[in-house]
């Protein structure tokens, strides 16, 4: 039987309830197992002390929990924090928990490695390795909770290691587990889904009732540039991409990296201004994380504030992200990349 955490709540909930049923127990000790996958999470089954020991045991037995294992965390001096965890078979994801306020965002992984190779991008340079399961998703955040309840996220963001519309199954699965009260309990509104534009992806997305977010990663006003810096340019054209976000009925937000001399200019701003009007798309800008991406130079801190003032000039709604993590490995895929770098040098 699979693994209730790599169940939706209600189909975990189904599973337990005949499971609890074939063994003659009172029908309140569902409710008592199933708050303790996602709503009061316990390491392994003989933390839920709740249940006989006996019930305990046949729960590890039938239903062992998988878990993450942080094999590396680092603390930025902003309060941002890395995790890069160790999954079963080996392979490893990165997850950043940014704090702001009362606001705790969570970056999560879909896959371990990515097959797009966006230029930008530490992870490109790992190659795809293998998608994520349901629970390896949500199970990013349920590991923090674990560790620090108090850390809990607030938001979460698709936006960590790969694309998550190649591994809709999974995430759409995730999904609900964030969302559903009886799972993790996050507003849809504050659940992301950023994509570089997997078109098939995009409409499952926007056939959910829920009201997640949906933010594209534009990065370049035109195809020939965005192809230059994302070769899935090739497989789903900029036209092809914007005309299934017109489809979407939410409010979407452009992603877009500043790189200078690529991106960057004032023309550059106007034709970026003109999609975001056709689509009343919210624009994200962002400055190019140094360390994610060799070869390339974040553009200055001046020429994104002139970047920025002309597309608002235009009525367009821009934010400005500030880089976080600076002084620890915080570009996706980076810390990886620096691990995998140490363990080469280390066995030599």
């Amino acid at each position: 039987m699979n693994s209730p955490l790599d169940q939706t709540p209600a189909d975990a909930l189904a599973s337990l309830t005949a499971w609890v049923r074939t063994r003659g127990l009172p029908g309140y000790r569902t409710a008592q197992i199933h708050r303790r996958l996602w709503i009061a999470p316990v390491s392994t089954w003989s933390d839920a002390t709740e249940l006989p020991a006996a019930l305990r045991a046949d729960l590890e037995a039938d239903f062992p929990l998988p878990a993450l294992r942080a094999e590396t965390t680092q603390q930025s001096s902003d309060g941002t924090r890395k995790y890069l965890w160790r999954l079963e078979d080996g392979e490893a994801i990165e997850s950043v928990l940014i704090p702001s306020g009362e606001r705790r965002t969570l970056c999560i992984s879909s896959q371990a490695g990515c097959a797009l190779g966006c230029v930008f991008c530490a992870t490109g340079r790992m190659g795809f390795r293998r998608n994520l399961a349901s629970w390896e998703i949500a199970g990013q955040v349920r590991q923090i909770v674990l560790d620090t309840p108090a850390d809990k996220p607030t938001n979460v963001v698709f936006m960590g290691m790969g694309e998550p519309l190649l591994n809709w199954p999974a995430v759409s699965t995730a999904l609900s587990i964030l969302n559903d009260p009886s799972g993790l309990g996050i507003g849809a509104r504050h659940i992301t889904v950023s994509t570089v534009g997997i078109v098939p992806g995009m409409l499952a997305l926007a056939a959910r009732p829920e009201q997640f977010r949906l933010a594209i990663s534009l990065h370049a006003p035109g195809p020939g540039q965005r192809l230059r810096l994302m070769p899935i340019q090739k497989k789903y054209p900029m036209d092809e991409v914007l005309r299934a976000a017109r489809a979407f009925r939410k409010r979407i937000t452009f992603e877009y990296v500043l790189i200078a001399g690529k991106n960057d200019s004032d023309a550059d701003a106007d034709k970026l201004a003109k999609l975001a009007h056709e689509l009343g798309a919210h624009v994200n800008l962002l400055p190019l994380h140094p360390g994610g991406a060799p070869g390339l130079v974040p553009t200055s801190g001046n020429r994104i504030r002139v970047f920025a003032d002309r597309l608002r000039n235009q009525g367009v709604e821009a934010v400005v992200r500030r880089s976080r993590g600076l002084d620890i490995d915080a570009a996706c895929g980076q810390l990886f990349v620096a691990m995998e770098k140490k363990q080469r040098l280390a066995t030599r």
